[in-house]
């Protein structure tokens, strides 16, 4: 089926992109298989055709910002990472000397609740933990996991006093660079070709990338996971687009996960258990679980932003456990008239879904994940952003040769 107007301007930037993706799609050699023909089209798009992130577009954070000054930032722009400009820098200077690393809510507020935790042989004892993190001799965040003893010190004043104190008023985003997952970080020039940035948001892990222009030194633009499946809902109808988007989901092999492996917290445990638990995990939401197993809710790593920009929400609960957060959150959104997915139940899809349904279904609740249940409604596996792309493309043997030469490590805990 193809998009109906074909010859009438399309509908979006991205609708644009897809009817370049069909043109290529038309002149593939016959012999091709559906997926090569797509990774022979996005192949041949570079990353600068695509469109440009308004939300992200210029907005940078100096090195010698507060953590204060960067979470007003972050939240006044309504978004959860930007790129640190180092202040230092010479003008000259080239992208990977001129940004350190991105920034995001997230790794404030760990970092934070990381210095205000009894110290422990791997931690530094002088009592500074600003100190200590201008010597970048913070341990790993993923090695302190709170334990349910911790709910009862994590109440509303806990995160009032926090938000207030001299440690969150002062410390600059670049004393906290060296205590977790920051620069340097992979970028793409403008040149590279969506396959590689399409590889790179799936096989490779990374949760956005940077495109740089190296001409300029600067960042052009942000692809994250959530732009790249708008992209592909707004190519609904398209010839390409049927043909993959078509499938079921258990044709495409998804979900890739079993019950067994699916990472969850129980409703009564700290709510910091789940943000440290996501982070030591390496995923982006977790369920909700009461003791007889039902799941109940949804938290995401962007949530965590909530305890930093209205801890004032917390004042009626003795602790913070998950239970009570998404109580406290779910009331102070619709007080405030706010949309946000957290006021949704948990969105469900089965196996017999086709992935253009689950593509349209993550684009319009503004989603990251997706929870596949039986025909019980059994919690059975998660499919997320990243499972999606995966079944996109592939990568060709030896594809991407010496890409990584040259460029400095990424992070073993990395994700962008």
């Amino acid at each position: 089926m193809v998009m109906e107007g074909r010859e009438e301007s399309p509908r979006s930037p991205e609708a644009k992109l897809g009817m370049q993706v069909e043109d290529l799609w038309d002149i593939q050699e016959p012999q091709l298989s559906p997926t090569e023909k797509l990774n022979a089209c996005f192949e041949s798009i570079p990353v600068s055709a695509f469109p440009p992130a308004p939300l992200h577009q210029g907005i940078e954070i100096k090195s010698d910002c507060s953590l204060s000054e960067a979470v007003q930032i972050l939240a006044q722009h309504k978004i959860l990472s930007a790129p640190v400009v180092d202040v230092d820098a010479p003008d000259h200077a080239s992208w990977i000397d001129r940004y350190i690393g991105i920034v995001e809510f997230a790794g404030i507020v760990v970092w934070i609740l990381h210095q205000s935790e009894p110290p422990s042989p791997r931690s530094p004892n002088d009592g500074s933990a600003v100190a200590a993190a201008a010597k970048k001799v913070i341990s790993p965040l993923e090695q302190e996991i709170l334990g349910p003893e911790s709910a009862a010190a994590t109440s509303g004043s806990f995160f009032e006093s926090l938000t207030s104190s001299e440690l969150y008023k002062n410390t600059q985003v670049r004393d906290i660079s060296g205590s977790f997952r920051w620069a340097p970080f992979l970028a793409l020039q403008t040149s590279n070709s969506f396959l590689t940035m399409l590889l790179l948001l799936s096989k490779y892990k990374m949760k956005s990338i940077p495109v740089v222009d190296l001409g300029e030194g600067k960042i052009e633009n942000i692809i994250t996971q959530s732009s790249v499946i708008h992209m592909l809902a707004e190519c609904a109808g398209l010839q390409w687009f049927e043909r993959w988007g078509t499938k079921t989901l258990s044709d495409l092999g998804l979900p890739m996960m079993s019950p067994a492996s699916i990472v969850k917290v129980y409703e009564e445990e700290p709510v910091l258990q789940a943000f440290k638990l996501m982070r030591k995990k390496r995923v982006g939401g977790i369920p909700v679980i009461q003791k007889s197993g039902k799941a109940v809710g949804h938290i995401s790593l962007r949530d965590i932003h909530f305890l930093l920009t209205a801890p004032e929400i917390y004042h009626d609960y003795r602790s913070i456990t998950a239970k009570n957060f998404l109580t406290a959150v779910r009331n102070y959104l619709e007080k405030h008239e706010e949309f946000s997915t957290m006021l949704s139940n948990m969105v469900t899809c089965k196996k017999d879904n086709t992935i253009k349904d689950l593509i349209l279904l993550l684009d319009s609740k503004k989603i990251n994940r997706v929870y596949v249940v039986d025909n019980d409604g059994n919690l059975e596996a998660v499919i997320t952003l990243r499972d999606i792309i995966s079944r996109l493309v592939h990568e060709p043997r030896g594809y991407f040769g010496d890409f990584f030469d040259g460029i400095l490590p990424v992070p073993q805990d990395c994700r962008v």
